[in-house]
């Protein structure tokens, strides 16, 4: 009896062992353990490596699972993916399923709902599925550009290394050096400048306040003045000489016969010439024209 209690303990201990072994990897899996979840088929050509125990999302939130994956070997284009869904999520019409992949590589179900949900799938409904490559998808379509711009990033590179080494860039570089020094000398004297103008302003302020006083005051001794008389006296000494130009340009009086009769001229410039010929032979022989002596005439 001894013997077959020992049996009965080893069997009862390998069906335990088997029951947590089966629910344990159930839970792994993700899978619910007691519960009656809504089962739907998704009907994909390609499931991209989804497998059991694949997450099923809506709108970012996990809604069920993946529990199973049946393979149409008659239609190699038809594979349908058996999920389990919470009983308290139903699926409207018009769903679309899509297999996304993360950067990782992991496959989930991304159920795509529409705007209208009055009307629901009935449990064990099919819905088509569609693949969505994700981020590696992308990532693979950009390879060939990527392959493309290659050559054109090593061209870059060479010419980038050539220019750089080229003896002119260390000498702009000293010369850069050399303006940022200057630079600062400069601001600094900017800044003595600044200063000293800080200095001098209110002294030429006040200069200027005085100059504008000066000014102020010669604007009032103008305005003093009888500018209406000045100007008759000015109008008066106009038409004066306007006057005498009048009478200078007509053939009226001394002058304007003096300036316009060319005889007049002509006998006043002879005249002149005989009182200089007269002059000289003066000043040449004077007795000619005075005869003196003490003892009287001499014929």
């Amino acid at each position: 009896m001894k013997f077959l209690r020992k049996e009965v303990q080893i069997a009862l201990v390998a069906i335990v062992a088997i029951v947590v072994l089966f629910f344990g990897m159930k839970f792994l899996k993700g899978l619910s353990l007691f519960s009656n979840d809504h089962v739907y088929f998704i009907k994909f050509n390609d499931i991209s490596g989804l497998s059991a125990s694949s997450p099923v999302y809506a709108n970012g939130f996990r809604v069920g699972v993946v529990q199973d994956i049946v393979y149409n070997y008659e239609r190699s284009d038809e594979i349908l993916a058996v999920v389990g869904l919470d009983t308290r999520f139903h699926i409207p019409e018009g769903t679309q399923a899509e297999l996304e992949s993360d950067m990782l590589g992991n496959i989930k179900i991304n159920l795509s709902m529409p705007a209208d949900m009055s009307r629901v799938l009935a449990v064990g409904d099919t819905l088509m599925g569609t693949t969505n490559g994700g981020a590696l998808s992308k990532a693979a379509e950009m390879i060939p550009a990527i392959e493309q711009m290659l050559p054109k990033l090593d061209s870059i590179l060479s010419s980038l290394n050539t220019i750089l080494a080229d003896p002119a860039i260390a000498s702009s570089m000293r010369n850069v050096d050399v303006i940022t020094g200057n630079l600062t000398t400069t601001t600094s004297q900017l800044n003595v400048l600044m200063a000293q103008l800080n200095h001098d302003v209110p002294g030429m302020m006040t200069k200027a306040n005085t100059v504008l006083d000066n000014t102020s005051q010669l604007t009032a001794n103008l305005s003093q003045l009888d500018i209406a008389s000045t100007m008759a006296k000015a109008d008066q000494t106009l038409e004066n000489v306007r006057q005498m130009t009048a009478a200078l340009n007509s053939q009226e009086g001394s002058l304007g016969l003096l300036m316009h009769d060319p005889g007049l001229y002509n006998n006043l410039n002879a005249t002149m010439r005989d009182a200089d010929s007269l002059l000289v032979d003066l000043r040449q022989h004077p007795k000619r024209y005075v005869h003196f002596s003490v003892f009287g005439r001499k014929e």
